[in-house]
């Protein structure tokens, strides 16, 4: 599943320590999040859309 976290993140001048802090996870999980490592849990892809002020089906493509 691709993102586009990194994208909306940066153009909302948030660092990743930031968007970690404030989604409750470490630095590490936003990192691989970014590049496809790992698929968020649907309560923590719900947090990040909010947090990015977009929706779920925006921030998550899926292939």
């Amino acid at each position: 599943m691709k993102n586009n976290i990194k994208q909306l993140r940066k153009s909302r001048g948030l660092r990743q320590e930031d968007l970690a802090a404030r989604s409750g996870v470490s630095r590490q999980t936003i990192i691989a999040i970014e590049n496809d490592k790992y698929n968020p849990t649907l309560e923590l892809a719900m947090k990040l859309a909010r947090l990015l002020d977009t929706t779920v089906e925006e921030l998550f493509i899926l292939q």
